[in-house]
């Protein structure tokens, strides 16, 4: 108790002066602070979630969208904050190799590295496929002149709503913090010729912690710190925003969309809203566990927006599977589709798949958090050959270490944009935001 008194007193005085929550937390005394202490830069280079200065971007120079996806060419990067990163230079990739060639050795030796950038650049920060706002409200449950596979959501999310706290318990949140520990590792590789299971069988998955922080309406800021390599992404409710050591930092374009990370049972007001129009498809046993299926689809507007270039977002889906024993949401399975057109060249296809498992259920302030839980992301790149495709899986664990609502002192001050990237926030002013992926 005298501990965590200690580091919410030391939290206040901190974020009084205006310092980021994850440097707030990097100054407490704590058993996992040291994983996400950033580095000391000098005057030149300042801390980029407080830094003044309006801009840090040369002259005309665009700012290069946030990618969820891979980025088999990220090595050639490191280094290059800005020129030719993003999607953009991923599509390049992609367009300039052979479809019938892996992404990843088909020796299963894998390089360390690589296989890094791939987890992280996949399962690090991604994000919901549409947009929600924590001050939205539940729809009014209804019958009337009301399909039945909504009006069947309905109900499921009101009994999602009271298991998991309460509509009063929740609207009294304001704020919440959360520490875990994850684990990663790309387990399996797969091409027209050859299946390599367990390719890094004699590696140690890569191991690692993670920071995040949230805030109505719509902000939130995490750190993920694995394998050496740092994850930073946030929103400040108008802007997203991701840095990686081979990117640099990147803005994500179109409304603000919710961390899916904050989906995975440690969020339930924000899950209950994503699926707020979702429709029930049916049911499925999970884990011996009977469970209703609720979808949310992003519709075609939302997917024309967040196409870039040769790059086409054909579907966006995500499942959620409620126990019907327990109202608790146990699964959620994303699923994204984009197609890569050439001129006059072959179309390729990239499929990402994640199931994520959730588990160990415990009441923190009234509110059901899961404490642990699993994911495993499927990532399938097929063309229209039949001999071109190829498939890599990878896992990730995580547990639950601290949680806490209502954290004293934090301010919207806490989720500022990297200044390099605030400009583009003013300079947008009230245009529609296009989504990518």
């Amino acid at each position: 108790m005298e501990k965590r008194q200690g580091f919410f007193s030391a939290l206040k005085e901190e974020v009084a002066r205006g310092l980021s929550p994850a440097r707030s937390l990097a100054r407490v005394a704590s058993p996992m602070s040291g994983i996400f202490c950033r580095k000391k830069v000098g005057a030149s280079n300042p801390e980029p979630l407080i830094a003044r200065s309006s801009s840090l971007r040369p002259a005309g120079e665009a700012l290069a969208p946030l990618m969820e996806g891979p980025d088999p060419n990220g090595a050639d990067i490191i280094g290059s904050k800005r020129a030719g990163s993003g999607l953009g230079q991923w599509v390049r990739g992609q367009l300039s190799r052979n479809p019938s060639l892996p992404a990843v050795s088909e020796s299963g030796g894998g390089n360390k590295a690589s296989d890094l950038r791939l987890l992280l650049g996949v399962m690090g920060a991604p994000l919901a496929p549409v947009h929600v706002s924590t001050i939205d409200p539940l729809p009014h449950l209804s019958v009337k002149d009301t399909p039945i596979e909504t009006c069947s959501a309905q109900y499921i999310l009101q009994q999602y709503t009271a298991a998991s706290g309460g509509h009063k318990t929740h609207s009294l949140i304001k704020n919440a913090y959360t520490l875990g520990k994850v684990k990663m590792i790309a387990s399996e590789f797969e091409s027209a010729t050859k299946v390599v299971k367990n390719r890094n069988a004699g590696r140690a998955p890569e191991s690692g912690s993670f920071v995040l922080w949230q805030m109505n309406p719509d902000m939130w800021y995490v750190e993920l710190a694995v394998g050496g390599s740092k994850v930073h992404a946030g929103s400040n409710g108008k802007l997203v925003w991701r840095r990686t050591p081979w990117l640099g930092a990147h803005t994500a374009k179109g409304p603000v969309r919710p961390l899916r990370r904050a989906l995975q049972g440690l969020d339930p007001w924000t899950t209950a809203v994503m699926f707020a129009n979702a429709v029930c498809i049916g049911e499925k046993s999970v884990n011996g566990e009977e469970c209703f299926i609720l979808k949310v689809t992003a519709d075609q507007r939302t997917l024309k927006g967040r196409s870039e270039g040769p790059a086409e977002i054909i579907r966006h889906v995500l499942f959620g599977y409620f126990s019907q024993r327990t109202g608790l949401l146990v699964q959620m399975e994303d699923s994204h589709l984009t197609r890569i057109q050439s001129n006059g060249g072959e179309a390729v296809y990239w499929e990402t798949t994640t199931n994520s498992y959730m588990d160990d259920y415990r009441s923190i302030e009234g509110v059901m958090v899961a404490h642990s839980g699993h994911s495993v992301v499927t990532l399938y790149r097929f063309g229209e050959r039949a001999m071109s495709h190829t498939k890599t899986r990878m896992e990730e664990a995580w547990t639950i270490e601290e949680v806490a609502f209502n954290v004293p002192g934090l301010s919207v001050d806490c989720f500022i944009p990297p200044a390099e990237l605030r400009s583009a926030e003013e300079d947008m002013g009230s245009v529609v935001w296009k989504v990518e992926y």
